[in-house]
């Protein structure tokens, strides 16, 4: 498999949240560390996309290129960042993910600019996706030229191979991987529903 590089974005305001999201933690792991872990397995590097205070987790530091620029600011940075030719870019509020599901996703990158997952609910997860960095940096510094902020329209202007969620089920934990964090009712419906401790 050639090299991919890994990129948790944690640049988020965490209004909804009122804390910041990616110093939530799971037992003695925070959301950052808990992916970090799962995407080293699948990936040469493991990088974090942000601002300086932000980042405690003992990862790589990637600055934003386009501050203030939400999602798809995130995006562009990762990619900015990368030096390898493909980039597996997860947003700090997924804490189910696994290496599983990682390396399940890229399996499908030939042929395609992106692989990215169709949630159970027919939604698109642009932020927990693999990006070819020659096509797809190009494009997204193209989108925020026109103003773009959201990083599902970079991967509708790519060759994308959207994944549906039948062709993740069979894998442990499916069912969890796309449960955003986003607002304390969230983070308490995480434990209810028995999240995992490493």
């Amino acid at each position: 498999m050639d090299p991919v590089e890994g990129f948790i974005l944690v640049g988020g305001a965490s209004s909804r949240m009122g804390t910041d999201k990616a110093r939530l933690a799971i037992g003695k792991e925070s959301f950052v560390q808990r992916i970090g872990r799962e995407l080293s397995t699948a990936t040469a590097k493991v990088s974090v996309v942000g601002k300086p205070d932000q980042n405690d987790s003992g990862f790589p530091l990637a600055p934003d290129v386009h501050e203030q620029w939400g999602a798809l600011g995130g995006v562009h940075a990762a990619l900015a960042a990368c030096r390898s030719e493909w980039a597996f870019i997860i947003a700090c509020d997924l804490p189910n993910v696994t290496s599983a599901l990682f390396e399940r996703l890229l399996l499908f990158r030939k042929g395609f600019d992106a692989v990215a997952p169709v949630q159970a609910d027919g939604r698109r997860q642009p932020l927990c996706a693999a990006y070819l960095v020659a096509v797809c940096l190009p494009q997204a510094e193209a989108l925020i030229k026109t103003g773009e902020r959201k990083p599902v329209a970079l991967l509708q202007s790519v060759a994308t191979r959207w994944l549906d969620f039948s062709e993740l089920a069979d894998l442990k934990g499916a069912e969890q991987f796309f449960d955003n964090i986003n607002t304390p009712c969230d983070y308490e419906r995480l434990f209810q529903k028995g999240a995992r401790e490493s």
